[in-house]
């Protein structure tokens, strides 16, 4: 089964969960297939996008959606509005999305055998990550979390301070977390530090200074679990199958870290 979705199938997919908390399958099969609005893709791309929720487990038997779909997701024929305005709600559910994904995350390093786990977060965002610990092992972490609601695409913002902070301390790790409809992690991923770097924007004049970039990470930049520079698995791929969220398709690395 290709768990690497076209882009066609992956709007397929975010439509499937962001409507199946209000109707059943057959309803949707049948809207998707005559409505005019949903046109823009074919019935053979939703019936691929339902078949990888369900087999990722996005989905259960029964049609219920394991994630509550938080994230911004263009409308029917891409005629959705930029989400350019603030709106209360939406921010409220991202803080709460953020808030799941950083607590589920300290629960696993606990679990792993951390020491000394601390949300430096509810602290200041001056640390320029999210989580202090201390590996079973004795090694430093600093995690940066990301969280999301959305397993067909990862899209995270990095502040201009988180990249600096990134760029001075070794340990400062970036882990990726999808959030349950319950507030549990569905999986969780490490983003290439390599490959951030490779695409952070520059300052290209003392008079001009960016603040924040909101970046879409590719499935390549991803490893399953959460894991250290120097390759050590710290938190083990959550299984069965949604270490293939994201676009993600290289095995989780060794469990051996963890012995």
């Amino acid at each position: 089964m290709p768990y690497q979705l076209g882009e066609g199938t992956r709007r397929a997919a975010t439509r499937w969960l962001t409507h199946l908390r209000r109707a059943d399958i057959p309803r949707l099969r049948t809207m998707f297939s005559h409505h005019p609005a949903y046109a823009d893709l074919t019935p053979a791309q939703y019936a691929e996008a339902l078949d990888w929720l369900k087999k990722t487990g996005m989905v259960s038997p029964d049609g219920q959606p394991a994630v509550h779909l938080t994230d911004s997701v263009p409308g029917p024929l891409g005629r959705g509005l930029r989400h350019v305005l603030w709106e209360p709600a939406s921010e409220e559910r991202n803080r709460q999305t953020g808030d799941e994904g950083e607590r589920s995350l300290i629960a696993l390093l606990r679990l792993s055998g951390a020491k000394q786990v601390v949300r430096v977060s509810a602290v200041s965002d001056a640390y320029g990550y999210d989580i202090d610990a201390i590996s079973r092992e004795g090694r430093s972490l600093h995690v940066e979390v990301k969280a999301t609601t959305n397993p067909t695409c990862l899209v995270v913002h990095l502040t201009h301070h988180e990249s600096d902070v990134m760029r001075a301390d070794q340990d400062w790790i970036m882990g990726s977390v999808l959030v349950s409809a319950s507030g549990s992690a569905l999986s969780v991923a490490t983003v290439s530090r390599t490959w951030l770097c490779s695409v952070l924007p520059a300052d290209l004049s003392p008079a001009a200074r960016w603040e924040s970039v909101r970046l879409t990470v590719p499935g390549h930049a991803l490893t399953p679990g959460l894991v250290a520079d120097d390759a050590r698995l710290i938190i083990p791929a959550v299984e069965p199958a949604s270490r293939y969220v994201w676009g993600m398709t290289d095995p989780a690395p060794s469990h051996a870290g963890l012995a």
